[in-house]
């Protein structure tokens, strides 16, 4: 136990000393403003399919996780923003999504290589193409859980004629959907912690971290949908105005990213306990 809290005071005083909140607050501002272009990628890819709903789903699913409170102002100016899909958008203004879009995976990336202690090696150019990668792979992978959710009632339906019994559970699509998004969330640590940073690292060196992480967003998710529902959401609305959605978003995001890098540090810090305890 005396181990295991100092691990967790060494990470929170090593994430102070690395400029963690600095950092987190870098990271929050580019996923903002990665979040709309990756959207619009996201829709231009859909548009090729002549559905709007997967753009819409796909959005859901990336709300999904996300405090009420928070995701349904920041749902409906994506709903503004998605009003029409267009395939003749796969032009220019796509390749600028994907740029601002990849923006937001290079945030995480300087928060993981403070967090691990390790320096880029790799050059700008490569990096940069490294995350439009990874926007593309995000856009594919949310739109294919999209389509197997919204097809996923038809299939049931289709089931239940052969076998009735099914007919009992109908309430499976939003257990599929929320499935889905906590699914998705986890794939996306493991990714991140062992691909993004430079250096290599095995699955159970970063799981120690993305398990912290998991457990901590869903805390602070819980307790900031209730702050916002009980006590705050006015005061934004008042100091803010027009903009308290975005600010409150902000904030949300914020939290969340000075989780995640506090789950890398959490990770390096018990690299150096075991390294001391080696030595």
């Amino acid at each position: 136990m005396r181990r295991a809290i100092g691990i967790v005071l060494d990470a929170y005083w090593r994430f102070n000393d690395d400029e963690g909140w600095v950092i987190a607050s870098h990271i929050s501002l580019s996923a903002l403003m990665a979040l709309f272009p990756f959207m619009i990628f996201v829709t231009a890819l859909a548009a090729f399919f002549g559905s709007k709903e997967l753009a819409d789903e796909t959005a859901r699913l990336l709300l999904d996780a996300w405090p009420k409170e928070v995701a349904q102002p920041i749902a409906r100016e994506i709903g503004n923003v998605l009003t029409n899909v267009r395939a003749d958008i796969l032009t220019l203004g796509v390749v600028a999504a994907l740029y601002f879009a990849s923006s937001g995976i290079e945030g995480l990336r300087v928060g993981l290589n403070r967090a691990y202690g390790v320096r880029e090696e790799r050059s700008w150019w490569l990096s940069r193409l490294e995350s439009i990668g990874y926007v593309i792979v995000a856009a594919i992978a949310l739109l294919a859980f999209s389509f197997l959710i919204v097809l996923w009632p038809l299939l049931w339906e289709t089931a239940a004629r052969f076998a009735p019994a099914l007919a009992q559970f109908d309430g499976t699509s939003t257990i599929l959907r929320y499935g889905a998004a906590a699914a998705i969330i986890v794939v996306a640590l493991v990714i991140v912690h062992l691909w993004l940073p430079a250096g290599r690292r095995s699955l159970l060196q970063v799981a120690p971290g993305i398990v912290v992480t998991l457990v901590l967003w869903l805390v602070s998710g819980a307790v900031f949908g209730r702050y916002l529902a009980d006590f705050a959401s006015t005061s934004y609305v008042t100091i803010y105005a027009g903009l308290s959605s975005g600010m409150i978003a902000l904030v949300f995001l914020y939290l969340v990213a000075s989780i995640f890098v506090y789950g890398g540090e959490f990770n390096a810090a018990i690299a150096r306990a075991r390294a001391e305890k080696a030595g």
